[in-house]
């Protein structure tokens, strides 16, 4: 039985004795006293404060033979309900700074890894979507149910419970060391300061924030976001496309939801010394070795991306490229680029 099990039947059973005092004391004297009367006798008696008597006990055989039993067993089991509840309290307490600090730990040996700024609908999805693509994600949420849920999503997640406002809850995600972040925090004025906040601990960091607002966006791109998205926008799209192209979104839903495979549109940026330099995209075997259709391509300082590339394209330093395949090709390609 937990501790908490415990704690709730400790409870019980004082009601119980409390209650069954109450009657033996109004039975004991034959209903005379008020019951209150026989509740207050109990109590004063199990606790053991001193006050006088309330009933005339003293004098009376049964009442004090009542008495002697009710205090050796009722106060036997308040202590244990004391110990229970301090149990409860000291063991969840120190549990829960273990945890913390052991979640802390963990977070502080985290680089190039992401955060998640608020744990509802829209945050846990993002949470599932880096989680299914192998990233490292940290997720900053005040509300304890919200993790609760977070944590039923994924498994094993890290989080910081507190204000994503908060400048030391950013800074304990890592924020300095992380590669992204996403404001999904269900007030506009909150993504709107996070988003300044977190541009000024990080400038290179890619900030995506979310807007229940539309006015509010060139105010969060002047506060650095690199991306601004609307949930109410995209399900617009979403009601639209299912109504004129449905055979086009089934394939989607179908690649991002399929249980047994995990197909992902990502993309690849080629570095310096990466031994892809200098190949053309079929020479590297993208689609031979490792499975991945290339659907666009951008070379360095390029703003347009080229679509559908020409196989006999060469690999230079800075190309980013656009492919399509399963999660763990693309972290493949993505560790040799």
């Amino acid at each position: 039985m937990g501790i908490q099990q415990r704690l709730q039947y400790v409870v019980f059973i004082i009601f119980l004795i409390v209650l069954g005092g109450s009657l033996g004391y109004y039975i004991l004297f034959e209903g005379e006293p008020a019951f209150l009367d026989c509740v207050y006798m109990t109590v004063i008696s199990l606790t053991s404060v001193g006050y006088g008597e309330v009933l005339p006990v003293t004098g009376n055989p049964y009442a004090e033979v009542f008495t002697i039993f009710l205090i050796t067993f009722g106060l036997g089991i308040i202590m244990y309900g004391i110990s229970t509840l301090t149990a409860v309290i000291v063991e969840g307490e120190f549990s829960g700074i273990l945890r913390r600090k052991s979640m802390e730990k963990r977070i502080a040996k985290l680089d190039s890894h992401y955060i998640v700024c608020g744990g509802g609908q829209t945050g846990r999805h993002v949470l599932a979507e880096l989680s299914k693509n192998n990233e490292k994600v940290v997720v900053i949420e005040m509300d304890e149910g919200k993790i609760n849920q977070c944590q039923s999503t994924v498994e094993d997640i890290l989080f910081i419970q507190g204000d994503a406002t908060d400048d030391n809850n950013l800074l304990l995600a890592g924020i300095e060391r992380a590669l992204g972040i996403v404001i999904a925090l269900p007030n506009n004025k909150d993504n709107l300061y996070v988003t300044m906040t977190a541009r000024m601990l990080n400038p290179r960091i890619r900030i995506i924030s979310r807007m229940v607002d539309s006015s509010i966006e060139p105010k969060l791109r002047k506060a650095g976001a690199n991306s601004v998205v609307s949930p109410n926008f995209i399900g617009g799209m979403r009601m639209a496309s299912e109504m004129i192209r449905p055979a086009a979104v089934s394939f989607l839903d179908k690649m991002l939801r399929t249980g047994d495979r995990t197909l992902r549109i990502h993309e690849i940026t080629i570095s310096e010394h990466s031994p892809l330099v200098g190949k053309t995209i079929r020479s590297a075997g993208l689609k031979e070795k490792y499975g991945l259709l290339v659907l666009g391509a951008r070379k360095l300082g390029a703003f347009d991306i080229e679509f559908n590339p020409h196989a006999a394209m060469e690999l230079a330093q800075g190309t980013t490229l656009v492919v399509m395949g399963e999660v763990a090709n693309i972290a493949k390609v993505r560790e040799l680029a």
